[in-house]
């Protein structure tokens, strides 16, 4: 796996006037995952998605997609983007929709035509493929936008809430077709706000707050904290508290209640064994696994950050 980012950005910004869109773009992206984008509305997602492709000129920063610079027209050739808000041609066909997106391509006439079909079939639209964009219902439109943001056969696919919309079977198969793609060695960036996608989908993801990424993690490994536990017991003092954050992440103490994470289960004997030995009195240990929403809420807050 070519180990050059297919995505890299340094302190990538955007204003509009005085507003501040986009205060710190800082990400990498690799080849061959399935990389997930989080940040509440108004967080400054889709003006970071429309800087990446170059539809945004940056106010400031540095950034690379596919080996170029930002904005590169080859380069933004071989990629795919549906975007959020997409207003599609409702006169023409499924079919003749995505002839027109292939032939903006280039591609030829003879492999245009199998590819059409193949997509039709991979999004579950064959037999809609002659009706007229105005007929199709949300969903249908945002599987044949999915559609033609692989026409050209992409080594990178922006996808920015591809599942809005979308009734069950079609979050299910834009979920398969995501996994399809990692398995041919495809890169994938999903910009979502809806947590359980990016959960069972992505490798990694970032999440973005005001404007600034304030953190990455790994889905596979233990950068998110998978263990939260929360605790009833008897005083505790501020000292056992500074020795507690030497041994957990997120201590929170209130009122006969304790709250922290650590990575694994295999931390707890230690935790429990320590309260102990500092002489708290300890009546419920009840350990939880953490969840991507759990860690959104702690670093962004119930309300968003508004």
């Amino acid at each position: 796996m070519d180990p050059t980012p297919i995505i890299s950005t340094h302190g990538l910004h955007k204003s509009f006037g005085e507003k501040t869109a986009v205060a710190d773009l800082t990400l990498t992206v690799n080849h061959g995952e399935v990389f997930g984008f989080l940040g509440p509305n108004g967080a400054g997602k889709t003006t970071s998605v429309k800087m990446l492709l170059g539809l945004v000129h940056p106010s400031g920063g540095t950034g690379e997609m596919l080996g170029a610079p930002l904005g590169d027209p080859a380069a933004r050739a071989r990629a795919g983007f549906l975007p959020e808000h997409f207003r599609f041609h409702g006169w023409l066909t499924g079919a003749e929709f995505l002839r027109l997106h292939g032939q903006l391509h280039g591609i030829e006439k003879s492999v245009l035509a199998q590819r059409i079909l193949e997509l039709l079939d991979l999004v579950g639209l064959v037999d809609a493929g002659d009706k007229k964009l105005g007929a199709y219902s949300k969903g249908m439109l945002q599987r044949i936008g999915l559609a033609q943001a692989l026409i050209n056969e992409p080594e990178l696919v922006i996808l920015d809430e591809p599942t809005s919309g979308l009734d069950p079977f079609g979050r299910r198969l834009v979920r398969d077709i995501v996994r399809d793609l990692r398995d041919m060695g495809r890169t994938v960036f999903i910009n979502s706000h809806l947590l359980s996608e990016i959960e069972v989908t992505c490798d990694r993801a970032a999440f973005i707050h005001q404007g600034r990424i304030v953190r990455a993690v790994d889905l596979h490994e233990s950068d998110v904290p998978v263990v939260r536990v929360h605790a009833r017991v008897g005083a505790l003092g501020p000292e056992v508290l500074a020795g507690l954050a030497a041994l957990a992440a997120d201590v929170q103490a209130e009122n006969g209640t304790l709250a922290f994470s650590v990575p694994d289960e295999a931390a707890l004997p230690g935790v429990h064994r320590y309260l102990v030995e500092q002489g708290v009195d300890v009546y419920a240990f009840r350990p939880e696994k953490q969840s991507l929403e759990d860690l959104f809420v702690q670093l962004i807050g119930t309300d968003g950050g508004q």
